[in-house]
């Protein structure tokens, strides 16, 4: 497909050759921690930024509008080593792989698995792995090898530098995922790129939650990068047989050197009834260490026990030497969607700041055991804060505001973790959160933590099961929903808590940027993220900066700044990270709703985000590739 190449790539091109300056990893490195010592673009030439290049993947043409209102673009490219050809990979949402040349967009090659599209799974696709196997010989084909995890579940390995399968590895390049599980695809499918490190490729996998009491086990694979022989596997809810899920659909992270990998697992099932899976369902709603040689278990942490409101692990594990006093702890910063962040020693669990135990209220539903407490750190503060009161309502006039408030005075509201029952309960922050799967970025040194939250209140209730209830996955925008949890007497039926203007009834910011210390436990400072000029009946013709619902993350860098997309207004935006001010935006053709990158070649520094929407924003869909940079 074609790459648009504009003023100054002449230039580039015939720019003295220098190494690429990597980001061989979805995260930046393998503990995820988004962040790039870059400095070329700086606070003080932001504002100059332009568009280098935009390369267009094909799919929109190739797929058709229907096909593409089911995917979410959500893919951030990986820089290969020069010895690798220091191509510029990434996926497309039908898990298509393309290789480009970094400096003009131009494409190299790319791989097409042809994936089974059956079930219900919204396409998508978070990234590929590198890898460089010292089994192979120098020179010769898959020594530099790609990992890729598809919708259809199958884990391929190709060469990185011509796309082609690894004959070597499982049957022809390939190892079917489903095949221990007995579940065919569309019942299970992959988005997160898999970990590979010290010979090990791990994988998760995601689930639908919702539909069934008894959905398919969220069980971690490991497999020999080499060869694809299958190596161990982790089911996080053994022992638990009238239960399922509890999978690994968010970013993993790898500590090569101390040889653990860390799973963020997810809700059991189904996620708002939980009579049948009794006690706190471990290892659901956990960060997991595990041994990456065998699988066996070395720690966990629960952050949800005996989950009733979807509160997966949303975001990767970001790995960082924690500092206080002069001393280095070896740590883990795991945020959650109830606005949490768990500072953990990595190699221990042991939390770093003080947890206190949150009071539960009782469920109202007969036989339903909430957990007592949950678990709450005295510091940092929590991102979001779930209290909300009927005075508190929000509106833009007296009249939609009084709509808010009869709203609030109805609702079964104790305060966060009130289970949901038959009365309209309030879902604070909901299921989106909260954090999602853009996780942070973490500045160097410094132990801060950007990070983005959503901010919007919902409701729930659960009714009883309807035959004819529709099965859908939570939308971002917040319209009405039921979904079946089949094998129970409940069906749930959610809904943002918004005025008859169709504006949410909790006080703006609904999407918000937060600079956090993790060293300190304070927050340092917050902003608005997101303009909600598009989101009305009618657009306004300029930006009213009250934050928008957000799925996405960001990177940062040594020059000063933080780069995301992830909101529903088209924008692509640069904040300062010392004090949260805006230097920078530009107008997308579509939402950005992934994760950008940046990275150095031949002198120049790139800035790379993928614009193609999200099927639950229903705000468009695209298949483009952005590239900036300063001029030449």
């Amino acid at each position: 497909m074609a790459a648009t190449r504009l003023p100054g790539l002449l230039l580039a091109l015939c720019a003295s050759s220098v190494a690429a300056s990597d980001w061989p990893v979805y995260g930046g490195d393998a503990g995820g921690r988004h962040y790039s010592a870059l400095d070329q673009i700086n606070r003080d030439n932001v504002a100059q930024l332009e568009v280098a290049w935009v390369f267009r993947s094909g799919d929109s043409a190739s797929f058709g509008d229907e096909a593409m209102a089911q995917t979410s673009t959500q893919s951030t490219p990986i820089l290969l080593p020069e010895a690798a050809g220091a191509s510029l990979v990434y996926c497309t949402p039908f898990n298509r792989v393309i290789a480009l040349d970094p400096g003009s967009g131009e494409q190299r090659w790319d791989f097409d698995p042809q994936i089974n599209r059956g079930g219900d799974r919204p396409f998508r696709c978070r990234g590929v792995s590198y890898a460089e196997d010292p089994a192979v010989t120098a020179g010769a084909h898959c020594r530099h090898r790609l990992f890729l995890a598809t919708h259809d579940r199958q884990l391929w390995a190709l060469d990185a530098g011509d796309g082609k399968p690894c004959a070597g590895f499982g049957d022809k390049g390939r190892v079917a995922l489903y095949g221990s599980s007995g579940q065919p695809p569309g019942e299970v499918s992959n988005a997160s790129a898999p970990v590979v490190a010290n010979g090990v490729v791990v994988t998760g996998s995601t689930v639908i939650d919702f539909t069934r009491a008894t959905t398919p086990r969220g069980v971690v694979q490991a497999f020999a990068s080499h060869s694809g022989a299958p190596l161990w596997q982790f089911d996080p809810l053994a022992g638990h047989p009238d239960s399922g899920s509890a999978n690994v659909w968010a970013p993993m992270s790898v500590d090569a050197a101390h040889g653990l990998v860390y799973l963020p697992t997810s809700a059991p099932s189904p996620d708002y009834y939980g009579v049948a899976r009794p006690g706190d369902n471990l290892y659901a709603n956990s960060v997991v260490a595990l041994d990456l040689a065998s699988g066996a278990r070395r720690w966990h942490f629960q952050h949800v026990r005996h989950d009733l409101w979807d509160y997966d692990t949303p975001a990767q594990p970001i790995l960082f030497d924690w500092q206080r006093d002069g001393v280095r702890v070896p740590a883990l910063a795991q945020l959650t969607k109830q606005g949490f962040v768990f500072v953990l020693n990595r190699l221990t669990g042991e939390s770093l700041w003080e947890i206190t135990g949150q009071p539960v209220p009782p469920s109202q539903i007969p036989g339903e055991v909430t957990a007592l407490t949950q678990p709450k750190p005295i510091a940092p503060p929590p991102l979001v804060d779930g209290f909300l009161m009927p005075n508190d309502a929000w509106g833009l006039t007296p009249v939609d505001r009084a709509h808010c408030r009869r709203q609030l005075e109805a609702l079964h509201n104790l305060g966060l973790f009130t289970p949901i029952s038959e009365t309209l309960t309030l879902m604070y922050p909901g299921s989106l959160g909260g954090a999602n799967w853009g996780g942070g970025a973490l500045l160097a040194d410094r132990g801060v933590l950007l990070v983005n939250v959503n901010n919007v209140a919902f409701t729930g209730r659960l009714l009883p099961a309807a035959e004819n209830a529709a099965e859908r996955e939570l939308p971002a925008a917040g319209k009405r929903f039921r979904v079946t949890m089949a094998g129970t007497p409940w069906a749930v039926e959610m809904e943002s808590l918004q005025s008859f203007l169709g504006l949410p009834c909790n006080p703006p910011p609904w999407g918000k940027l937060l600079a956090v210390d993790l060293y300190g436990g304070r927050i340092l400072w917050e902003t608005a993220l997101g303009s909600v000029h598009e989101m009305g009946p009618v657009k306004a013709p300029f930006h009213i900066e009250w934050g928008t619902p957000n799925l996405g993350g960001g990177v940062a860098t040594a020059g000063g700044l933080f780069f995301i997309g992830a909101t529903m207004d088209r924008q692509f935006r640069a904040f300062d990270t010392d004090s949260g001010a805006t230097l920078w935006r530009h107008t997308l053709p579509v939402d950005a709703t992934a994760t950008p990158m940046t990275y150095s070649y031949r002198g120049r520094q790139y800035l790379v985000i993928n614009a193609g929407g999200h099927h639950m924003f229903n705000r468009g869909s695209g298949d483009y590739l952005y590239a900036f940079g300063l001029p030449q």
